[in-house]
């Protein structure tokens, strides 16, 4: 009998403990990817102006990105995942962005990393910034600047980016404005976390080539699919996931290109752009058209859309397999490659090897001509979407299934 009041004592005590733990708070919640972008080796371009292949010295890059999730803190993650030397970083600050290269007054942080406004990242290796407090907007847009104090060599960065950024002489991350100049890439930075309200419960990654990174979208409008499909989530009431890009213009799935700033293959970069994204819980896969391209055979396709699922079942990451956009009519199309598209979007949809299918091929092709992308949805290459066209596809999106994620 004692013994039985003894364990009704100590359950007693429990449940009054319990009673008086207080709510979670927003210290308590986790972190969620806000705005990620893949990185590639820094090399030259020919058409573009893109300073990654020499690299900086003495100057400040001023990155702006938007953001597809809100909260109360941030903090930034720098890379050197290509560089052949430590990248030493002088200074790096955050700010919401009035316009152009101008923060809002009152909102500029210096960003520290340890305690300190100084880092150096290793060879291979991404820092994340200490979090700082600042109250963000989803769907408000940052500038993340960075200041190297010397010569870097070829630089880390992200080169196609349908986003104008800005470059400076010197340390430019403390000012509001004034001094910056135009640059098309994304550099040393390539990554934004937020602590977020609580329904944002997680992130889902967008994973693809040319036409999740930018598409042919117009610049600075955040109009690629994955923008609006965070519109989208965002807009939801109650639980809901942010959105990151891992898109990356000319990427293949199964193999590298020669030319670096196309990235390694997909199936490699798979752990560091989606994997170890914070927060991560689902993935969209949308990637195999430039493979097509290169008369890469269907089943060596559907291996690698295996590769990439059982990379994300190992970590717990749900996988919704996107159908390949039609293509006829442009510069890749042959009759051949047009099987491999249809056996392969075949596969994808009837498998049952994702945990969901989003039919983007179906809700981008003229109606009555699944090989043809709908002229409404064209930039005008009949390859790639403009903005009606990437709208679509988000829309495309059943949110129910992600949410199940």
């Amino acid at each position: 009998m004692a013994r039985h009041v003894g364990k009704l004592a100590v359950i007693a005590a429990l449940v009054a403990t319990a009673a008086v733990q207080p709510a979670a708070t927003a210290h308590d919640r986790p972190w969620v990817a806000g705005w990620a972008a893949s990185p590639v080796v820094g090399s030259e371009i020919p058409w573009s102006d893109c300073p990654a292949g020499e690299g900086l010295a003495d100057q400040t890059v001023r990155n702006v990105v938007f953001l597809s999730a809100g909260g109360g803190s941030v903090r930034v993650r720098l890379t050197n995942a290509f560089g052949t030397t430590p990248l030493q970083v002088g200074r790096a600050s955050v700010a919401v962005q009035a316009s152009g290269d101008a923060a809002v007054p009152g909102t500029l942080r210096t960003l520290t990393f340890k305690g300190r406004r100084g880092v150096t990242v290793p060879v291979g290796q991404e820092i994340f910034s200490d979090p700082v407090p600042l109250e963000v907007k989803a769907l408000s847009t940052l500038l993340v600047s960075a200041y190297v104090p010397h010569a870097t060599g070829p630089l880390t960065n992200h080169p196609f980016t349908a986003q104008g950024n800005y470059l400076a002489s010197g340390d430019r991350t403390g000012v509001l404005s004034g001094g910056f100049q135009g640059t098309p890439c994304w550099m040393v930075v390539d990554g934004v976390d937020v602590k977020p309200a609580k329904r944002v419960a997680g992130t889902v990654v967008a994973f693809g080539d040319s036409i999740t990174d930018t598409a042919n979208t117009t610049g600075n409008a955040n109009r690629r699919w994955p923008d609006f499909l965070a519109r989208r989530l965002n807009a939801v009431p109650g639980r809901t996931l942010s959105v990151v890009n891992a898109g990356l213009g000319g990427n293949r799935l199964i193999a590298d290109r020669d030319e670096p700033y196309w990235g390694v293959a997909g199936v490699t970069r798979v752990q560091r752009d989606v994997l170890s994204q914070t927060g991560v819980k689902a993935m969209i896969l949308l990637e195999a058209v430039n493979d097509i391209g290169y008369s890469a055979s269907a089943e060596d396709l559907i291996a690698g859309h295996r590769n990439v699922i059982a990379q994300a079942r190992a970590k717990g990451v749900k996988v919704y397999g996107g159908t390949i956009l039609p293509f006829k009519g442009s510069f890749i199309w042959t009759a051949e490659r047009e099987a491999t598209w249809r056996t392969l979007n075949d596969w994808i949809r009837t498998s049952g090897e994702f945990d969901g299918v989003v039919d983007f091929a179906a809700a981008t092709a003229v109606p009555g001509d699944p090989a043809t992308l709908d002229p409404a949805y064209d930039s005008g290459d009949h390859l790639h979407p403009n903005d009606v066209g990437t709208e679509a596809m988000a829309n495309a999106i059943d949110l129910a299934m992600l949410l199940r994620s």
